[in-house]
């Protein structure tokens, strides 16, 4: 799998020949402007709740590419009635589809629409795919279910967690986090894009370094492997 950092807690994964969106919140993104919109390319868009913050560039991006929604069952029957194509599931539920499989995780957060409509529970998602499995948190507190991820899945080869605090875990909760779900090789995201998640970066990869894991901190529009 490829993983590119898109700003915020937007990613996009190359997976089996498969491009997946997760997240997309690209165009109000001030820090993301050199990101060019309109050349992503995307099989599928995963969402992890309904905030603006994750969901903005959904309608636009999803019209453009016809790509396939994975959300929880709220969030599908919403872009559903938009005519947009959907797959619903819910937290624990495990699917496959053409790049891999996917699992629906707890998410400790809250969910709703700009326009109030209520957007289910949150969730994160372990995506396998190529022989790698990646845990993508969502927005999320540090929860005591994420001991339970290694148990049910197995080793993770990398975490995506949320690092930005006050929306969110800090980094000192998403280490522990990272401790939880046995990852030696986490990717921070969800920081710096408003002034509340600004974060020390040095200080945030001393945090993790203590605990003897790997954080890294992409720049936006840059990738890395797995």
């Amino acid at each position: 799998m490829k993983i590119t950092y898109l700003g915020h807690a937007s990613l996009a994964i190359e997976a089996n020949g498969k491009q997946i969106i997760v997240d997309p919140f690209i165009t109000p993104n001030d820090l993301a402007k050199h990101i060019e919109f309109d050349q992503l390319q995307a099989d599928y868009i995963v969402l992890t709740h309904a905030h603006q913050d994750h969901v903005y560039d959904v309608e636009a991006l999803a019209k453009a590419t016809e790509a396939i929604i994975i959300s929880n069952a709220e969030i599908a029957a919403y872009y559903a009635a938009k005519g947009l194509n959907t797959h619903g599931m819910n937290t624990g539920g495990k699917y496959t589809f053409d790049f891999g499989t996917i699992k629906s995780t707890i998410a400790f957060h809250s969910s709703s629409f700009a326009d109030g409509t209520y957007g289910g529970d949150p969730n994160g998602y372990i995506i396998e795919s190529d022989g790698k499995r990646v845990y993508i948190a969502g927005d999320t507190a540090l929860t005591n279910e994420m001991k339970l991820i290694p148990l049910t899945v197995g080793v993770l080869d990398l975490a995506i967690l949320p690092i930005g605090d006050n929306f969110t875990m800090g980094a000192e909760d998403a280490a522990i986090a990272a401790e939880f779900v046995a990852a030696k090789h986490v990717l921070g995201y969800h920081y710096d894009t408003f002034p509340p998640i600004t974060i020390n970066h040095e200080e945030a990869t001393q945090v993790f370094a203590s605990k003897n894991i790997d954080l890294t901190l992409l720049a936006i529009g840059a990738s890395l492997a797995v």
